[in-house]
């Protein structure tokens, strides 16, 4: 019986001394442990970024309800502006560049690639003068068109505002149009390339235009909803924009810059911040 008792005190002993031994190296690991998940909580998840770029349409096409006028960007000195929003653009690091061009559009891919060959020359436009230039320039072998086509019911709005006895309102909101267009020209005659796009990307900028487009809402009776139909239908071009940029995402490292017209930024941003997935980068 009093040997039992030895071997069990001498059992006990011994776990207590493998106990005391291996105490530091299990605190240690514990410490690793911890540090490495806090770590791991701390560093930052890395997501695609994506910049868009709102520009004015510098070949004049006229396929807006109220059409600024852009002067001949060929010249010497708007050329030398525009080399200056391409150095600033540049800085973006871009890994694809996106251009207003049709989805899948193989003439704007084959202009591009007969340009970087020195077989293209770049005309009075903003997909040439910026979307060529910087895609050459950051060594992209590929351009990347992403624009579909939707409906833009105005007319519905004209003959439903009228109906409904508000043509001041019409009037009104037409003459704000006209007033925005105004400003945008007036940066053109008197300012440089990238003053013209600061003022268009800047985020008072964008909400006036948004606003705009929302006070079309007001024209809708209970059999006919002219104005928020025009809304829905341009968020749903918009919408189907951002998903084919969203497609050309390949990696957490990418970098995609959007050159569109300024009547897009609001949703096309919007779309990206609302993407948990995704960040927005400004243009300044």
């Amino acid at each position: 019986m009093a040997f039992g008792c030895v071997q069990a005190a001498q059992k006990l002993s011994t776990q207590h001394e493998s106990q005391r031994i291996f105490a530091p190296y299990k605190l240690a690991m514990s410490l690793i442990a911890t540090l490495a998940l806090t770590a791991s909580l701390m560093s930052p998840i890395q997501k695609p970024h994506i910049m868009i770029l709102g520009t004015y349409h510098m070949g004049n096409p006229g396929l807006d309800i109220a059409n600024v006028k852009s002067d001949d960007v060929l010249v010497p000195k708007r050329q030398a502006e525009i080399a200056e929003v391409v150095q600033v653009l540049k800085k973006f690091r871009p890994t694809k560049v996106v251009i207003e061009a049709p989805l899948n559009d193989t003439k704007a891919q084959q202009q591009y690639q007969d340009y970087r060959t020195g077989k293209f020359e770049l005309r009075r436009n903003e997909i040439d003068q910026f979307g060529f230039r910087l895609a050459k320039e950051m060594g992209h072998t590929k351009i990347y068109p992403v624009d579909v086509k939707g409906e833009f019911p105005f007319e519905n709005v004209m003959a439903l505002g009228a109906k409904m006895g508000k043509q001041a309102e019409l009037d009104k909101a037409m003459q704000t149009m006209q007033s925005e267009v105004a400003k945008i020209d007036h940066s053109i005659q008197t300012g440089t390339v990238i003053d013209t796009l600061r003022m268009l990307n800047a985020k008072s900028t964008v909400e006036e235009s948004q606003g705009l487009y929302m006070k079309l809402s007001q024209f809708a009776t209970s059999d006919n909803y002219a104005g928020p139909d025009l809304l829905a239908e341009w968020y749903k071009r918009n919408i189907r924009i951002s998903a084919n940029i969203n497609s050309l995402i390949e990696s957490p490292n990418e970098r995609i810059l959007v050159i569109y017209g300024a009547g897009h930024l609001y949703w096309l941003q919007r779309n990206v911040l609302d993407s948990p997935d995704l960040v927005l980068d400004r243009f300044h």
